[in-house]
């Protein structure tokens, strides 16, 4: 790629239908510069995790203009000015990993620390923690600057009883809904409802929707399939036409070395509390991760990340690749297909906008999809972003483990739970 074509500036590159200015923070990847290498590293070299630098492009640039438009569909998306901006760090803990869930009635972002993750020396020894920041201490002041890192106080969240390992969330019912990966034999994989004021308990008082009358004084809503447990749930979605919620279930505590062998197959399970059924939705993976459902929920999404196979390592002819479903009325999946192949990295957590457009956290930061599947745009981190999450209207949060950014942009997130 020619750097002119990196800059930002007023005219067409050919990609586009219209002059734009373009915003100081994006800049162009035109993909025809590279379609056609002659010289390519072999696969040795050159895998699913090796970050690739288009020709006459370098890692500093692509990180200096961190807005990449690979179409003039992500114009509308990022908007004419659109800001990233370094909000906290830590040396080697991963402690912005997993689970962004808005509370918008205090303007709240909860996320968990990695479990598993041998810098943080969570998973079987101890229990990986939630946290959460204010958005309002996000000044505007703060978010026009690239690295604001402490600006922002990161305060640790005593769930009361424990999140054991949490790994996935949502909003529900009002209150905030965590899947917990377990910890060794005897704590299982589970779901918890979690009041989102202090003091954040887990337990079963005071439900605020009827269907909550089913939840255990534990606070846990389910945590086994007849008697069985789970391997290590994932990561969760709430169906809009039903509310019922569905469920990616992998192996990762086990290959992260806090969960036995498997016990029952890697599958996508729905679950409705109004009625107690349980039952699987779909199977066929190798590792099922991310999931969520289209704004109107006639499709679900669901990555299969078995690229990344924890400590038997990696195998590059597995999926790191997103399918979609159709979902009947009655919430059936069928006519599945494969929706994108993510590189570098895997395709973990996902979100979509109110236009229906995709975001995936991979490794190289944050990818946006539009709905037939065609890249059209990057938040460009230069590292692994495992989730992601919109607070409303033209505001994210990016959690890159040991990062932890602040993103304005156009897009307006569709918020789970607004109907359930």
């Amino acid at each position: 790629m020619v750097r002119q074509l990196l800059i930002p500036r007023i005219g067409a590159t050919g990609l586009f239908q219209r002059d734009i200015q373009f915003p100081p923070q994006a800049q162009v990847i035109d993909q025809r510069s590279f379609n056609a290498l002659q010289i390519i590293s072999p696969p040795f070299e050159a895998d699913g995790y090796t970050h690739f630098i288009p020709p006459g492009s370098t890692q500093s640039w692509l990180l200096a203009r961190p807005f990449h438009i690979y179409d003039e569909e992500f114009l509308d998306i990022i908007g004419p000015n659109p800001t990233l901006t370094l909000l906290n760090h830590t040396e080697s803990d991963p402690i912005f990993h997993e689970a962004p869930v808005w509370y918008p009635v205090k303007d709240e972002m909860f996320f968990v620390q990695n479990a598993g993750a041998g810098a943080a020396g969570t998973g079987l020894a101890k229990s990986a923690i939630i946290q959460k920041i204010s958005l309002s201490a996000v000044t505007p002041a703060i978010a026009s600057q690239r690295n604001e890192s402490g600006s922002v106080t990161v305060e640790v969240v005593e769930s009361n009883p424990t999140v054991m390992n949490p790994n996935g969330g949502t909003n529900y019912q009002g209150q905030l809904l965590f899947l917990g990966e377990g910890q060794g034999e005897s704590i299982a994989p589970a779901m918890y409802l979690m009041n989102p004021e202090p003091p954040y308990n887990t337990t079963g008082e005071a439900p605020i929707h009827p269907a909550a009358t089913m939840l255990t004084q534990s606070g846990l809503l389910l945590d086994n399939f007849f008697g069985r447990q789970f391997n290590s749930l994932n990561d969760v979605s709430v169906n809009p036409r039903n509310g019922e919620l569905y469920f990616t279930d992998p192996t990762y505590g086990h290959v992260q070395d806090f969960r036995p062998p498997p016990g029952m197959p890697k599958q996508v399970w729905r679950f409705s509390e109004a009625t107690g059924a349980v039952r699987v939705a779909a199977d066929g993976f190798h590792m099922p991760n991310g999931i969520t459902f289209s704004p109107n929920g006639s499709h679900l999404y669901v990555s299969d990340t078995g690229m990344n196979q924890g400590f038997f390592g990696t195998n590059h002819s597995f999926p790191s690749t997103i399918y979609r479903y159709d979902v009947g009325e009655d919430g059936t999946l069928g006519n599945r297909k494969a929706f994108a192949f993510v590189t570098p990295g895997i395709p973990d957590g996902m979100h979509v906008d109110t236009k229906g457009n995709l975001y995936v956290g991979a490794g190289d930061g944050v990818q946006v999809y539009n709905p037939s599947g065609k890249l059209i745009g990057k938040i460009y981190i230069g590292s692994v972003v495992a989730n992601f999450q919109f607070a409303g209207l033209g505001r994210m949060v990016i959690l890159a483990e040991t990062e932890l950014y602040y993103a304005t942009l156009a897009a307006e997130g569709a918020f789970p739970g607004t109907m359930y």
